[in-house]
């Protein structure tokens, strides 16, 4: 069995400023949305309209989607994962540096924000979705190797024979597990990132894109989740699903809607 190398989760000391490794992932999300982004302008279904299109767009996207993914990744924890417990402190729903962050919640952020940008900008929003989609992914891959590094969110048990099962000792346990993160670095991340980028690249029907980020992104969650350790206050819910998967059950059907509306108004 592996065991988890129990990385030192501070990148960087400098007297009293301590850089995480999770900032820094956060940083190459970054970097790597403005790096894709600018890229996409390139793209045959962006060429023509390229002028309508400029570098300081997308710097005000990653503004409006930083604050999306804060505010939502934040309000979204605190409804799904602890609602009772927010209600009677809600105060600490503001304490973002106790830990506690939702996808589902960020991505519903982003999407408000968006549609925020697209009103002031005068762009139908799903234009504006269907832009940053295939940006998404490489982000998403990020954080899941900061989880990695901090040796959080790791999956279910393992059988001891599965060459990659690894042993968390931030679980309390020396029992071998999978390491769900790299689970959904690579689905999540990697391989939605190539199929989205490779979608993407020719014109489709305004939502299209959109559409087939929420059905990739729900699908590969739903399969990772089956390796993942549920939440421990949380556990296993209705049908032997996890509060992640339920999440996705809406997210795919979302998808799916927005996939048909999209080639039918087409």
């Amino acid at each position: 069995m592996l065991i988890h190398p129990q990385f030192d989760p501070v990148a960087l000391q400098i007297g009293p400023l301590a850089i995480h490794w999770y900032g820094v992932t956060y940083l190459a999300a970054f970097a790597l949305f403005m790096l894709l982004a600018r890229a996409r302008l390139r793209h045959p279904a962006f060429a023509p309209s390229a002028i309508s299109w400029r570098v300081a767009d997308i710097e005000d996207l990653l503004f409006w989607g930083v604050m999306g993914v804060i505010i939502g990744g934040r309000v979204g924890y605190c409804l799904f994962y602890k609602p009772a417990y927010y209600a009677a402190h809600p105060l600490e729903v503001l304490f973002v540096w106790q830990g506690g962050m939702s996808f589902h919640g960020g991505m519903l952020g982003v999407i408000a924000a968006m549609a925020l940008w697209a009103r002031r900008q005068g762009r139908f929003w799903l234009e504006v979705t269907d832009f940053i989609a295939p940006c998404v992914p490489t982000g998403l891959a990020a954080g899941r190797v900061g989880n990695f590094i901090n040796g959080e969110l790791w999956g279910r048990l393992a059988d001891p024979a599965l060459p990659w099962a690894m042993v968390f000792p931030h679980s309390g346990t020396q029992l071998p597990r999978h390491p769900s993160q790299m689970y959904q670095f690579l689905l999540e991340g990697l391989l939605l990132f190539a199929l989205l980028w490779w979608f993407a690249r020719r014109p489709r029907p305004v939502g299209a894109v959109s559409g087939a980020f929420l059905m990739g992104y729900g699908v590969f969650r739903f399969v990772a989740e089956y390796f993942r350790e549920p939440d421990a206050h949380l556990g296993l819910l209705a049908l032997g699903m996890s509060m992640g998967q339920w999440l996705c059950v809406p997210m795919v059907l979302a998808g799916g809607g927005l996939w048909a509306w999209a080639n039918r108004r087409a």
